[in-house]
């Protein structure tokens, strides 16, 4: 059955972006020292208070389904039919698409590259703007011809002009980047907004993100939290970890928004953003944004510390000395110190700590961070 035509901005499932970083407050909460709680603070300004610095691409969303440490893997959820081991019932038959049918996205979505770009030219050079983008986004990866970025540029331009949302948000990177394209901020700034209010996901966060950078202080974020939610509800990680973060440190939030924190959160953990795993297990250690849960706050630290986050590696090295969400264990403690001690951050506490310990227990925490590295 021919595929039916899309939104323009599903073309660009596949396209890469740069993201125009902020810097956001990292849960700056203040802690009530007592056992159990761990500093929300990491080494330095870039590891603890940036809220999202990394590229945000339009499929930059959804539960990451890889190989995690021992097998652990965040959720994605269990039907109800499925805990009760009940067989499905059938899906309701689809509606028959009476719209019109695209040719060139049709080919597109089936691999026939060659078609694609060869329907696609023809409505594009008659001024058809979601044509236009296709054509940028195959010239752009090399699908059915050579890449070629710099007519790619051109056609995202074209496109972009006509008021497609993709085109406008890629073209956007064009212009903040200057490759391909004379760089030109406030043009690249007036193309992310457009995109972003035509509800472009990528384009509302990094609008965003240029509202807080050009707009110090409570009064960016103010004016960034409406484009940072509407990207969250469409399952952007980065968007939904800075909702999280607002809605807890930001003056001014609705009780019920707070109150919600803690869920946007989770979300952008369990689609594999390590700073959210981080965060969420400070969060639960903590009691941020609801209840204590060392178990489920050792989970989330040791899921970020198995995936690299050097931080996280420091907060479990605490977590296994205290016996916090899991039984001590000092060989396992001073190896996480040793490797994030390896990535320069420093812990007195934790030094002292090692220390302390006999040469056995040193030298088997350096043979299990030996291992990890090696794995």
């Amino acid at each position: 059955m021919p595929s039916i035509r899309r939104a323009s901005s599903t073309v660009l499932m596949l396209a890469a972006s740069l993201s125009a970083s902020a810097v956001l407050p990292h849960s700056a909460i203040a802690q009530v020292q007592q056992p159990g709680a761990v500093e929300q603070e990491g080494p330095t300004a870039a590891q603890s208070r940036q809220v999202v610095t990394r590229p945000v691409a339009p499929d930059a969303m959804g539960v990451e389904r890889g190989a995690q440490p021992d097998g652990i893997v965040p959720s994605a959820g269990v039907e109800l039919y499925q805990r009760m081991g009940v067989t499905l019932p059938p899906l309701p038959p689809e509606k028959p698409y009476t719209g019109p049918i695209d040719e060139a996205y049709g080919a597109f979505q089936r691999g026939l590259y060659v078609k694609a770009l060869d329907v696609a030219l023809k409505r594009a050079s008659a001024g058809d703007a979601a044509s236009q983008t296709l054509v940028a986004e195959m010239m752009s990866k090399g699908l059915g011809i050579n890449r070629d970025a710099k007519t790619a540029a051109f056609w995202y331009g074209q496109a972009a002009e006509r008021g497609d949302p993709a085109a406008m948000f890629q073209y956007s990177l064009l212009l903040m980047s200057g490759r391909y394209v004379p760089a030109d901020k406030k043009k690249a700034d007036d193309y992310m907004r457009k995109a972003a209010e035509a509800g472009n996901s990528s384009a509302q966060f990094n609008w965003g993100q240029i509202l807080v950078s050009d707009n110090p202080g409570d009064k960016g974020f103010k004016l960034a939290l409406p484009f940072y939610e509407r990207a969250a509800k469409q399952g952007v990680a980065d968007a939904q970890y800075a909702v999280a973060q607002l809605y807890v440190n930001m003056k001014g939030v609705p009780e019920e928004k707070k109150a919600e924190a803690r869920r946007w959160l989770e979300r952008a953990a369990k689609a594999g953003f390590d700073t959210a795993q981080l965060d969420m297990g400070i969060w639960f250690v903590n009691g941020v944004g609801g209840e204590r849960n060392y178990d489920k706050g050792f989970e989330w630290l040791r899921i970020a510390a198995h995936r690299g986050n050097v931080v996280a590696q420091n907060k479990l090295s605490h977590l296994y000395i205290e016996a916090l969400g899991t039984r001590p264990n000092p060989v396992e403690a001073a190896k996480w110190y040793v490797l994030s001690r390896r990535a320069g951050l420093q812990d007195a506490a934790l030094e002292d700590f090692y220390l302390g310990i006999n040469d056995e227990q040193q030298r088997q925490a350096i043979d299990a961070a030996n291992r990890f590295r090696r794995q």
